[in-house]
């Protein structure tokens, strides 16, 4: 696990109306975390997530990518956010650094998932939420998370306070015939009341 020095625990348990996560921040990518995570990922893929990929996906067609996550995880400036049920990873989220100079005062984050079979348990919701937590503690200004359009997501967001802020249409093509907005949601961090 990565320690910083940004004066926050890297392990959080949130538990809210019947919501029981722990969030460990820059957990230590083991073998065995990292073929979790992937399986999370196909998992979610499949079941119709907009993570990267369009579904049906094998570990052997999400592995490039995720490897390459990780990389940027271990070796900075991205950090990982993992909520754990038990022992068990069902949620990440990424916190993506821009890589400009201009951009340091807010964060993107990627691959916001939660795994088939625990939704409707209020676990994305309490994922973003310790991903509010912690931009505030570090100091940022906003969050920033794109969508995919024809899902439905946006009123997720808006319910976490996040707004629309521009899409670029038809952006995604998951398949001849099959383009999608790409939807841009902006959580303000330094607004009253935060």
């Amino acid at each position: 696990m990565r320690i910083t020095n940004v004066g926050f625990m890297p392990s959080h348990s949130l538990r809210m109306a019947g919501v029981s996560l722990r969030f460990v921040l820059d957990p230590d990518l083991t073998p065995e975390l990292r073929e979790q995570i992937v399986s999370l990922w196909v998992d979610v893929t499949n079941a119709g997530g907009a993570v990267g990929f369009v579904a049906p996906v094998t570990a052997a067609e999400v592995r490039p990518m995720a490897e390459a996550a990780f990389a940027d995880i271990v070796d900075g400036p991205d950090r990982l956010l993992v909520g754990y049920e038990g022992d068990r990873p069902v949620g990440i989220l990424i916190i993506c650094d821009n890589r400009f100079h201009l951009k340091t005062h807010y964060r993107v984050l990627k691959r916001v998932m939660v795994h088939p079979d625990t939704q409707g348990r209020g676990y994305g919701a309490a994922l973003m939420r310790e991903a509010e937590r912690l931009g505030s503690e570090l100091g940022l200004a906003a969050l920033h998370v794109t969508v995919r359009g024809g899902l439905g997501l946006e009123p997720f967001y808006d319910r976490l306070g996040y707004r629309e802020v521009g899409r670029l249409p038809g952006a995604l093509r998951l398949a001849p015939g099959d383009d999608r907005d790409e939807v841009f949601m902006w959580l303000d961090l330094d607004r009253p009341g935060a």
